[in-house]
Parts: structure tokens; C-alpha cells; sequence
């Protein structure tokens, strides 16, 4: 029997933050700006829109689908211009699971079509999730290389 691949990358990472911190850094387009993209146009409402501009190449569009604070947020995601993976064509679920004084960022992406794209987005994810660690901790998360 065979079985069809899974579309779907998961990333994990520890935030020394509350929940509600790293909500935060997902949803105000100001806190978004300092680990993840040049430019965020968010608004966290179910229906809302979810732009962020990762590079001068490169745009992400999508909207909220589930906006749960402090613990959850499901966004649609997908490239501007791009017919491989169109806004609207994958989802990501962030889950925010309190640790203690800490916070366990888990992260869904679903619907990725490819092999390539879905490793391409686990690193690009994982890059992220990262920096994030970084800045909802209060440290400088520091130049972005893949925001050139």
C-alpha cells in the first residue's frame, strides 16, 4: 500500500516569553516587523488580512481564519503572483503552549503542494521561529539575510 506524502511541515521552538508576548509578535505588525519580513499589513480578526512583504521580491497574502489569544492563530498563506502556491492555498496554525515562564511555539503549515516547497518552508520557518525567539525574549534578533 501507498501512502501519499503529507503536505503539512511542523516546527517547533521555546520562547523564553508568556504566551500572550508571543501573541504579540504574530499579530502587531510593529513587534511582527522584528523577526519576520520588511513590511506586515496584519489585522487579527477572522476575515482579516495577513500581507507581510518578506523581501523586494517576495510577498505573502493571506487571511485570519482563527484568531484565539493568547494561545492560537490560523492564517491562510500563499505567494503573491506565483501559480505553485497562490494566496489562500495553505494554512498556518501557530498553537502558543505555556512551559512554565516559557512558551512553546508549535507551527502548522498544511498544504504545502511539493516536496520542495515543503522543505523550503520548514527551513524558512525554522529561520523564523528563531528570530522570533530572539525578539519577543527582548534580544535583537539582528539583520535578516533572507530579507534582501
Amino acid at each position: 500500500m501507498t501512502h501519499a506524502p503529507t503536505r503539512t511541515v511542523t516546527v517547533e521552538t521555546r520562547v523564553q516569553a508568556s504566551p500572550a508576548t508571543v501573541f504579540s509578535y504574530f499579530t502587531d505588525p510593529v513587534k511582527y516587523r522584528r523577526w519576520k519580513g520588511l513590511d506586515a499589513e496584519l489585522d487579527p480578526r477572522p476575515g482579516g488580512r495577513y500581507r507581510v512583504r518578506m523581501n523586494s521580491q517576495r510577498t505573502v497574502l493571506g487571511e485570519y481564519v482563527v484568531v484565539e489569544p493568547p494561545s492560537r492563530l490560523v492564517f491562510t498563506w500563499g505567494w503573491e503572483g506565483d501559480g505553485d502556491l497562490p494566496p489562500g492555498s495553505s494554512t498556518v496554525e501557530i498553537t502558543l503552549i505555556p512551559d512554565g515562564d516559557d512558551t512553546l511555539v508549535r507551527l502548522r503549515h498544511t498544504g504545502l503542494p511539493t516536496q520542495e516547497s515543503r522543505t523550503l518552508h520548514a527551513a524558512g520557518w525554522d529561520h523564523y521561529l528563531g528570530r522570533l525567539a530572539r525578539a519577543a525574549a527582548g534580544r535583537d534578533p539582528g539583520l535578516d539575510p533572507l530579507a534582501v
